[in-house]
């Protein structure tokens, strides 16, 4: 009976525990293990704009203007092979220039803002930095004076992901209609990407949103007058989290709503 006893506490111990996890996810609360750093990797850096990175605002990420989106000059534009089609905006890497006359010691961290295009009527050693396959990175001109005289121009660099480090939640900015929901994702900790969105109205299960271009994602769904709920897999290692009522239902677009969870 003793043993029966034992089995029975520790099944009931078990289907709790199962119970409180599952509650934990679908309240947002739950993530798997924190992203960490990569290793270290070769490219070039390059700069673009001046020292107020005016130039560097608004970007294929669609993040607007980086000082009140929040990422402000520590930016860059990533090469066609580091963009990924937009899945690695909101990345965070940090760089340090090597073997160049021109290079200050220790690295900044950026976050990935913009593309870098190809440029074939240029060589690729000489003026098409961008051209696949090479790895390279535009820097917003602080970014880059932080690691090299911006005299030198071009510099080669060691690079490596690292976590985002970012205060409160994710960040919604909305476009589109009630009819077209179009949201631009920003502030996203931890890997710092987006793989997949969902979106889930108070009237309706989950909606998969498709990946229109670098940090943003639709939906063609009518959602306008409810309750706005978000599930999100992060890009890099496919942790996922519910960000539970984002926005209320009379949200409006060109509004954006934080939401009370983000990766880590």
């Amino acid at each position: 009976m003793a043993s029966f006893n034992c089995r029975w506490r520790l099944s009931f111990f078990l289907i709790a525990t199962m119970a409180l996890f599952h509650q934990a996810i679908a309240a947002g609360y739950y993530t798997t293990p924190k992203f960490k750093a990569m290793p270290w990797k070769l490219a070039y850096a390059t700069f673009y704009g001046d020292e107020t990175a005016s130039e560097t605002m608004g970007g294929a990420c669609g993040y607007g203007n980086l000082f009140n989106s929040g990422y402000g000059t520590a930016t860059a534009a990533l090469s066609t092979v580091l963009f990924s089609n937009g899945y690695s905006c909101g990345q965070c890497f940090q760089i340090q220039c090597v073997k160049s006359k021109f290079c200050y010691k220790g690295f900044t961290t950026i976050t990935a803002t913009n593309l870098c295009p190809p440029n074939w009527a240029q060589d690729s050693n000489h003026g098409g930095w961008c051209n696949p396959p090479r790895q390279h990175f535009d820097m917003a001109k602080p970014a880059f004076m932080k690691i090299a005289q911006w005299k030198a121009g071009i510099v080669p660099v060691t690079y490596r992901r690292v976590p985002c480090i970012k205060k409160g939640g994710i960040r919604f900015a909305f476009q589109g209609n009630g009819y077209w929901l179009l949201v631009y994702v920003m502030n996203v900790a931890g890997g710092g990407d987006v793989a997949s969105i969902w979106v889930k109205g108070s009237k309706t299960g989950w909606i998969s949103m498709s990946h229109n271009w670098g940090a943003s994602y639709q939906a063609f769904a009518t959602l306008a007058g409810q309750s706005l709920s978000f599930k999100l897999t992060s890009y890099t290692n496919h942790e996922t989290i519910i960000a539970s009522n984002v926005a209320p239902s009379n949200w409006h677009v060109g509004m954006t709503y934080q939401a009370k969870v983000n990766f880590h």
